[in-house]
């Protein structure tokens, strides 16, 4: 059975909780040696099964917002849009609004996506002082590392995989300085995937811990 240290009693955290304004996680998948992608960007190795995909639709349903960096969404875009798999999930991310940091598009097909392609910072920090549900990045290691240098992440749920990739792309890979994390919870998967969750641990953060 998933095993996880969360008081089963309790409804589960938002980081949305603990902040004045809306959160924003990011949620990657990653092997056990850290790496998240191989160079030609296949996936193919991500350990999906029913309870992956109960866990997203549970995970989808507690946000208002997703972003993409330009690797992730060009994925994505030409995979969930036209699938019949999944149906839970796929609605979900095609109703979803979407925003997709590109700077050599000029347009997107993807439902409900709009683009943003300058003053990036800005405009996750307009969108999180807005109302409404958690912002997420999915994937996206390079908009998640511009996120966390500009401190604007407020948890990352890192879900390692049981597999050694021989070679790839290190999670994070450009990350400028350290950053301390806290860890709020693990949760277990029969198939032996494993959920972390993190808090990063700025520089004079004034949240309470």
């Amino acid at each position: 059975m998933p095993t996880s240290n969360r008081n089963e009693t309790q409804t589960p955290r938002s980081p949305s909780e603990e902040a004045a304004e809306r959160a924003l996680f990011a949620f990657e998948m990653v092997s056990l040696n850290g790496l998240f992608e191989r160079p030609d960007r296949a996936i193919d190795w991500h350990h999906v099964d029913d309870e992956f995909h109960t866990f997203a639709v549970e995970q989808l349903d507690e946000i208002g917002m997703i972003l993409f960096g330009r690797v992730t969404y060009e994925l994505m875009v030409n995979y969930w849009p036209e699938t019949d798999d999944e149906p839970a999930v796929t609605e979900r991310l095609n109703s979803l609004p979407k925003i997709a940091v590109l700077t050599t598009l000029d347009d997107v097909d993807w439902n409900n996506t709009s683009i943003v392609s300058a003053n990036v910072v800005d405009k996750i920090s307009e969108l999180k002082r807005q109302p409404g549900d958690d912002l997420a990045i999915f994937g996206s290691s390079k908009l998640t590392v511009s996120m966390l240098e500009a401190g604007l992440v407020d948890e990352l749920r890192i879900m390692v995989n049981p597999i050694f990739l021989s070679y790839g792309h290190p999670l994070f890979e450009g990350l400028a300085d350290d950053i301390e994390l806290r860890l709020l919870d693990t949760r277990t998967f029969e198939n032996g995937n494993v959920l972390h969750y993190y808090r990063p641990e700025y520089a004079g953060d004034e949240r309470e811990s």
